[in-house]
């Protein structure tokens, strides 16, 4: 799906290494203030899909484009307007966790008084304040996390992407994280939510599975329950998807 008010469009897209195929003619749309999970097993193509998204390898064919700029003719435009969380992290632990921020915002162009509101607002939003001058490296995973997010909110990016953001987190901080990104929505924000968790997929607008470089099905949570016949969707993903789990 596409159309008016699609923050992130991808059409036909195909990426190969050698002569396996990673992606296999993938399309899919995520609207502005929509929450779209990307649903699948590892190895399903998800984190391939990212790649070419946040611009580290160009698709093989195919379109993708971040508010109507495509990212392989304008990839500057079309990333300017992205912000991710990677699963691995990228933060510096040695700076602080202000200071993460401030290096983030001013890659964006943002700097003096504009990047200090920015980064206060993206921090108290996520109830970091008090930690801003701790050492990254002295917080908790949940909390790194959290300061993964709100470096990725800084610039104000129209589309976010979350690939497979929860892994190493204890269920509350799991939850939390969730939470705080669904709640993006009231702001008009686009999410793409990479997961292999169905119940992360369950709190979504949108779930698009994603299984061998394929999208299978998309549709609400219980629209696929129901296309698939079964009566929850986890069980509709393990059917979709032969069972596998990629956990």
């Amino acid at each position: 799906m596409g159309g008016e008010g699609a923050a992130l469009e991808l059409a036909e897209v195909r990426k190969s290494y050698g002569v396996r195929e990673a992606l296999r003619g993938v399309t899919l749309a995520v609207r502005r203030g929509e929450f779209v999970a990307l649903l699948g097993p590892n190895g399903a193509g998800k984190s391939t899909l990212f790649q070419l998204l946040t611009g580290l390898f160009n698709a093989d064919s195919g379109r993708l484009a971040v508010c109507g700029h495509d990212i392989r003719k304008d990839p500057v435009s079309a990333l300017a307007r992205l912000g991710v969380v990677f699963q691995q992290s990228t933060l510096d632990l040695d700076l602080g966790v202000a200071a993460n921020l401030k290096f983030h915002a001013a890659l964006h162009g943002l700097g003096g008084a504009r990047a200090k509101e920015r980064v206060a607002d993206a921090l108290a939003r996520l109830g970091l304040t008090e930690r801003a001058g701790d050492p990254v490296r002295e917080l908790s995973g949940g909390n790194r996390r959290k300061v993964e997010l709100a470096r990725a909110l800084v610039h104000e990016p129209a589309v976010l992407l979350m690939d497979e953001a929860t892994v190493g987190l204890d269920p509350a901080s799991r939850r939390q994280l969730l939470d705080e990104v669904l709640a993006l929505r009231d702001r008009g924000v686009a999410v793409l939510w990479a997961t292999h968790l169905v119940d992360e997929a369950e709190a979504a607008d949108r779930v698009v599975v994603l299984h061998r470089g394929q999208v299978l099905a998309e549709g609400c949570p219980a629209e696929l329950a129901a296309q698939a016949g079964t009566a929850t969707l986890a069980d509709a993903f393990l059917k979709l998807t032969g069972g596998e789990r990629g956990d």
